[in-house]
C-alpha cells in the first residue's frame, strides 16, 4: 500500500490511492463533494490523506446505492456526531430500495410469464411477448 503523506499527493497519486481515475476526482470537485486545494504559485495542487479518505467514503456510499446528492448530505455529517440525521438519510434510502425491489419483483413476474407463454406458443401464432408489448404502447 502506498504511504500517504500529508498534502504530498498529485491528483494522479490521489486517484491511484483512492482507487479511482483522475476524471472521477475532477467530477467530485465540480459537484462540490471534494474541495479543490489552492494551487501554490508556480506549482501544482497537492492532496493528502483526508482527500483519499473522502473519495473512498464517496465510493463506498455509491456502492450501497446513495446518490451524489445524498452523499453530499452525509458528508456534511462526517464528524459522526449527528448519527440520527445520518440514520434518517439511510432510512429514506432503505425505503426507496425496498420500493425498487418490489417493482423489480413485479417486472420479474411479468417477464417470467411472458417467457413461459413464448415457450408454449407453437406454429403461426403471434409471439406473446411481442404482442403484449405492442398492446402496451
Amino acid at each position: 500500500m502506498m504511504e500517504i503523506l500529508s498534502n504530498k499527493l498529485t491528483i494522479g497519486a490521489l486517484a491511484a490511492a483512492a482507487g479511482v481515475n483522475v476524471e472521477t476526482i475532477r467530477f467530485y470537485q465540480r459537484k462540490g463533494l471534494l474541495p479543490e486545494p489552492e494551487r501554490p504559485y508556480g506549482s501544482i495542487r497537492r492532496y493528502g490523506q483526508t482527500e483519499v479518505f473522502r473519495v473512498r467514503f464517496i465510493k463506498a456510499a455509491q456502492r450501497i446505492g446513495f446518490t451524489l446528492d445524498e452523499i453530499a448530505q452525509l458528508l456534511q455529517l462526517e464528524d459522526g456526531t449527528q448519527c440520527s440525521k445520518a440514520r434518517n438519510i439511510a432510512e429514506h434510502k432503505l425505503a426507496d430500495v425496498r420500493l425498487r425491489l418490489l417493482a423489480l419483483q413485479r417486472m420479474e413476474t411479468a417477464l417470467a410469464d411472458l417467457v413461459e407463454r413464448c415457450a408454449a406458443g407453437r406454429g403461426k401464432l403471434a409471439c406473446p411477448l411481442i404482442s403484449s408489448l405492442q398492446q402496451a404502447t
